[in-house]
């Protein structure tokens, strides 16, 4: 985990909920947390997949330090965070635990600096030059930035990412970036009620990576899975499933206190 330090601020929402008082908060997250893992177990049971090979990010965006720290209570380390100034002010409030943040959003030129120094993985890269500034703004004595290439599958344009034609050419203009590892592949779906049809994409996330992955970049993880779909994206090699409502319940609106 890196050290969060004390950015200059931006546009980014502000993050704060109404909340059950803080025992009541700390057994209902606890309660959604182990639900959330029973979901992951069981369908790695379901479809074959060896137990503990599927990580749980919890999607944090928009939700207080204190339901972080809730959870953190109930032995989840890894979330997500989607708002760059959002995200260090809870890092700098609970900089005393082991946490990990990934970064989830919308990469942004402006934003590289703080995404580079102060997350420990990042979802979502689509643009080289993104890359660059990432891989340079990159503490040394952190070591590589794990990153993840987001491949748009159905073509939303409102979503960001690359089409699949497209990856292959900027995973090779990635290999030679110091600062930053390209540790697999990252898609956002569009909604599906079918089982099958939340399967069909994630399908296609795991087929492009068996096709571009080498012995030199083995492109392990598959980042692919909400509340709503994470069976399916488990049934296709999720490696980690990116999961906020059922842990957290309903987000607040944007910059609600």
């Amino acid at each position: 985990m890196l050290p969060a330090k004390t950015p200059a601020t931006d546009t980014d929402p502000p993050t704060q909920a109404a909340m059950p008082p803080q025992t009541d908060l700390s057994r209902t997250i606890a309660d959604n947390l182990a639900r959330v893992r029973e979901r992951i177990a069981d369908a790695e049971a379901r479809y074959g997949r060896p137990p503990g090979s599927v990580a749980l990010l919890a999607v944090s965006k928009r939700h207080g330090a204190e339901r972080i720290q809730a959870a953190h209570a109930a032995g989840q380390t890894l979330f997500g965070e989607s708002y760059v100034q959002e995200a260090l002010d809870k890092q700098a409030a609970l900089s005393a635990l082991p946490l990990g943040w990934h970064f989830i959003g919308r990469v942004q030129t402006n934003k590289t600096r703080d995404i580079a120094a102060h997350f420990d993985w990042v979802h979502g890269l689509c643009e080289l030059k993104h890359a660059r500034r990432l891989g340079a703004q990159r503490p040394a004595t952190a070591g590589p930035l794990p990153v993840c290439v987001q491949v748009n599958l159905s073509g939303e344009a409102s979503k960001a990412g690359l089409l699949p034609e497209q990856v292959s050419e900027l995973l090779d203009q990635c290999r030679d970036i110091a600062g930053i590892s390209v540790a697999g592949l990252m898609t956002l779906p569009a909604p599906a009620d079918d089982l099958a049809e939340q399967r069909r994409p994630f399908a296609a996330l795991r087929a492009l990576r068996d096709r571009l992955a080498t012995p030199a970049l083995p492109l392990t993880t598959l980042s692919m899975g909400m509340t709503a779909d994470l069976e399916a994206a488990v049934a296709e090699g999720a490696t980690m499933v990116r999961v906020g409502t059922a842990v957290f319940g309903p987000r607040p609106p944007a910059g609600e206190r």
